[in-house]
């Protein structure tokens, strides 16, 4: 496809440094949302750089390498935002590091203000047991709105197929929230386009994802998924929670 004009295509590492207005960047959902509906991932991604320049990034929760790989071949040095809540599996951290050490990207690690053990003397000890709610508040969804300050636009690997709460995410849409744009290259990609992806170019896999871990968040509030399960079914489990927040 050809890539919206709305905007002329930048460098990426040093332009739009300055941002824009809100009512400019909600111009430009308004403009192309519809536009890049149905366009490939990469496409997505291209657009993205070309119109945000360095005030664009990628978040990862590192259960896969999949969005970084994408946006890595597009722009080289590409800013990876991952959230380490002070919760993560062991093996999670270890997907962070190979990502940061083989892929060429710029790996940006965002951290709550209060460590867990901090956490615990304000809050009491295991605060996802006592408030989850307010835990994710904490450990995700304010250290990532701080994190994302310096960006207009943010790349996730938010799926459509991965729950119902998310058939109407946009590929292109508007964040009230955090008043960024928010971009899904991934949106329309099902189960099988993933695993092509990373099985025709070896793309790094979370192992959790091969240990009965198909959604992959903190541990305290992750279990192992039965096969026959929903996929997200093993996170906060045995509770109406179903996100965390941040996409919501």
């Amino acid at each position: 496809m050809t890539i919206p004009t709305t905007l002329a295509a930048r460098d990426y590492r040093g332009s739009e440094t300055a941002g824009r207005t809100t009512e400019e960047l909600k111009d430009i959902v308004f403009h192309v949302g519809a536009e890049l509906e149905l366009a490939p991932a990469e496409d997505i991604i291209e657009w993205a750089v070309a119109t945000f320049g360095s005030r664009f990034c990628v978040t990862s929760s590192m259960s896969d390498a999949v969005l970084s790989h994408l946006a890595s071949k597009v722009a080289p040095g590409v800013d990876v935002v991952f959230l380490d809540t002070g919760y993560h599996f062991a093996e999670t951290i270890g997907t962070r590091d190979a990502v940061a050490a083989t892929m060429p990207v710029n790996l940006i690690d965002i951290t709550p203000v209060q460590s867990v053990a901090e956490q615990d003397a304000t809050y009491g000890k295991d605060l996802f047991r006592t408030d989850p709610d307010l835990c994710c508040k904490l450990r995700k969804v304010q250290p990532l709105a701080e994190g994302l300050a310096s960006y207009d636009a943010w790349a996730t690997g938010l799926r459509r197929a991965e729950t119902h709460n998310r058939v109407i995410a946009p590929v292109v849409g508007w964040d009230e929230k955090k008043q960024k744009v928010k971009v899904s290259p991934l949106a329309r990609w099902s189960d099988e386009d993933v695993q092509s992806y990373i099985d025709e170019n070896g793309i790094l896999v979370n192992p959790l994802q091969y240990d009965g871990y198909p959604s992959i968040g903190c541990w305290p509030c992750t279990r192992r998924v039965a096969p026959g399960e929903d996929a997200r079914s093993g996170r906060w489990a045995g509770s109406n929670k179903t996100e965390c927040g941040i996409h919501q």
